[in-house]
């Protein structure tokens, strides 16, 4: 494979922080039995692994993906906490791009010659509080327009698969056992939950989870090593997501009275705008003027 030695120059972006997963399955070896145990297989470890994971976060202001050559292959993993968002396969797309752009010299596209590239591999691993199934598909085509009618022999041009995992503790046994560094994440992850349920602050639960794990030899070197860092990397983490549901429910208010200017601006009542949008008589009333 012709590449540039862009690879070799990754610079993290100070305005994104990193997450306790991206901290943790960062080393190269804990990397490799990850990826092994989703994919069923068993890598020796002379199978070198080149993490080029890119500063331009998946999830904007938070990196908490992993994207690493290895056995010729291009693999993107990354974790979501919260609901899986349906359009990770076009988000993905654009992020593979821009990996594409750093490991592959672009100039020998006029080439007669084929050139190759590695072959990609695109993975969720679900640590969200929802129920969500063990194993899901998402596709690119899903988001398809004007599909109505397709057969089978009907051909995607332009396809992009990303395998959705649900990591919680409990869910996919086979990937967890054979992955044992993950099993102690989904575990540690759930034990502050389960300190929180019990009324302790997210930071008392951090505090507890960590000393509990500890004990019982659960990521005992990691979180020795990166007590601090987790505590705090986790409290960003949790008010990250608080603060992306805040700007999801503040999207939808703005969408709802979009609609609402426009069944005005069509001469429909005050009334039939409230039962159609559920908002405030009083805000419709406002819009009106």
């Amino acid at each position: 494979m012709e590449t540039t030695n862009h690879e070799q120059n990754f610079q993290p972006n100070r305005e994104h922080k990193s997450s306790v997963f991206s901290l943790l399955f960062s080393n190269p070896d804990i990397l490799r039995e990850l990826y092994s145990a989703i994919e069923g297989i068993t890598l020796p470890p002379d199978i070198p692994i080149n993490i080029n994971t890119l500063s331009d976060a998946l999830i904007k202001g938070k990196i908490n993906d992993i994207s690493f050559l290895i056995d010729n292959r291009l693999v993107v993993i990354t974790e979501h906490q919260s609901t899986i968002n349906s359009n990770m396969p076009l988000r993905i797309l654009q992020y593979a791009t821009k990996i594409y752009e750093k490991t592959i010299d672009f100039t020998n596209v006029y080439k007669e010659k084929q050139i190759k590239y590695p072959k990609p591999k695109f993975i969720v691993l679900y640590n969200g509080e929802k129920s969500y199934p063990d194993k899901e598909v998402l596709r690119f085509s899903d988001g398809f327009m004007n599909t109505e009618g397709l057969t089978e022999n009907d051909e995607m041009t332009l396809e992009l698969v990303v395998q959705v995992y649900n990591i919680n503790h409990g869910h996919n046994p086979e990937i967890q056992e054979k992955c044992k560094t993950l099993n102690s994440y989904s575990y540690f992850i759930n034990k502050i939950r389960e300190y929180q349920k019990t009324g302790l602050t997210l930071a008392n639960s951090v505090e507890c989870a960590v000393k509990y794990c500890v004990e019982r030899n659960v990521l005992k070197d990691f979180l020795k090593e990166h007590g601090s860092e987790v505590s705090n990397l986790l409290f960003y983490e949790y008010d990250f997501d608080t603060h992306m549901a805040v700007i999801r429910e503040e999207g939808r208010e703005e969408g709802r009275e979009e609609i609402a200017r426009n069944l005005l601006a069509a001469g429909s009542s005050v009334e039939f705008i409230q039962k159609i949008t559920g908002l405030d008589l009083i805000v419709i009333r406002e819009l009106s003027r």
